[in-house]
């Protein structure tokens, strides 16, 4: 009978902790939760970028329950051993509180990339340096709302490169780093809608309809392998606090390029890029809680880097509209191509063919634009490790 009565009073009991938990629903986390549910939309429904925002979608509904088990509640609990860290906060101290998974995913980056058109067109890497414009643009306008720390965190925002954004907020120490990691994702998915309306907004359409040629030819495989190493060395001197971020980008292009590790190359690309990809992308949601998300500063810094992108991508387009002043007939440059300047690959190259596509079905700017945008890869961590040399 005793037993009966005690069962009953834990079931009773487990229905009001339950009952409770309901009445901790409050509506900063409802809309936390809408805001899961349009990345995982953007994700499954239009296809952008679903490796990393459907995880951080979930993953932001997953830590925006009340009392979530995935991640740390009471910090003073955990000290006194209390309570134990959450999986995704213990996600967030191994693998992007020390920069691991960033740095890991560049080699996987790396390895992906093609360096070759633009070793047949070196001159091309300096729209990668034009559009990075927005990044020190940005820095001085959010000057004057943030600290400097978390001013450059904000700008690098306009790379649209996640990793590197992570990378840089996180050495800064800044406070936003939730809403920095967001922003920076959400812009690399949203490349295929922002890029064009700025383009058309700065170009003509006779702009828009320059044909470029394009010279095939074979680069050595000894100029590919010193490539990654030249700029590993010269990014160091430039900028030393680039070194990890450029050395990790390079050393997958190296293992690439190399011809001898293969099996790794394929294995960065693949199962080492997908399952960083995916822990990065729950674990970037640790930080997407209501209490520090749901605030006036969130908006301000989402804006701020849509400024910053918009002005790289500005940036790189007049850049290539300066040079073709001093350029004659069939020498002249699509500008369009200077978009691709930003980090986003190989989106932003991709945007720009289908632009100009659309405009002559004969004009043919993919190797350019994917050039410009390999460039912009490089470019967009070494203005990062810049952004970190200025501010230290």
């Amino acid at each position: 009978m005793v037993e009966t009565i005690l069962m009953n009073s834990s079931v009773l009991s487990d229905f009001a902790n339950l009952f409770s938990n309901v009445l901790n629903i409050e509506w900063r986390m409802v809309l936390m939760w809408a805001v899961g549910g349009i990345l995982i939309f953007l994700a499954i429904k239009k296809q952008m970028e679903p490796t990393l925002l459907l995880p951080m979608g979930f993953g932001t509904i997953l830590v925006n329950l009340p009392m979530s088990g995935a991640i740390t509640q009471d910090a003073e609990a955990v000290l006194k051993g209390l309570e134990s860290n959450g999986p995704l906060t213990e996600l967030f101290n191994a693998g992007i509180a020390n920069e691991l998974f960033p740095l890991l995913l560049f080699i996987g980056i790396g390895a992906m990339i093609d360096f070759g058109p633009l070793l047949k067109n070196p001159w091309l890497m300096l729209f990668g340096a034009a559009a990075q414009f927005g990044i020190f643009f940005t820095f001085f306008v959010a000057s004057f709302f943030f600290d400097v720390n978390d001013a450059a965190s904000i700008a690098i925002i306009g790379a649209a490169d996640g990793p590197t954004s992570i990378f840089v907020a996180n050495e800064l120490g800044s406070k936003y780093l939730g809403a920095i990691m967001v922003a920076a994702y959400s812009y690399m998915a949203l490349v295929p809608i922002v890029q064009p309306p700025v383009i058309r907004a700065v170009t003509t359409k006779k702009e828009r309809r320059i044909r470029m040629k394009y010279k095939p030819g074979e680069v050595s495989k000894t100029t590919k392998i010193l490539f990654p190493i030249v700029v590993t060395i010269i990014a160091g001197l430039v900028a030393p606090k680039s070194v990890a971020l450029v050395g990790f980008l390079m050393f997958g292009n190296l293992i690439r390029e190399c011809g001898v590790l293969n099996q790794l190359s394929e294995t960065a690309q693949n199962a080492l890029a997908n399952l960083i990809t995916i822990l990065l992308g729950i674990t970037v949601a640790s930080q997407m809680h209501y209490e520090q998300f749901v605030q006036w500063d969130t908006i301000l810094i989402l804006a701020l880097g849509l400024v910053a992108f918009v002005f790289d991508t500005v940036g790189g387009v007049l850049f290539a509209k300066v040079i073709n002043i001093f350029l004659k007939g069939d020498k002249k440059i699509n500008p369009m191509i200077g978009a691709a300047g930003i980090s986003a690959f190989p989106m932003s190259g991709r945007v720009v063919n289908q632009m100009g596509l659309k405009e002559d079905n004969q004009n043919f700017l993919l190797m350019q634009s994917i050039s410009v945008n390999v460039s912009g890869q490089i470019a967009s961590v070494i203005a990062g490790g810049l952004i970190l040399t200025l501010v230290s």
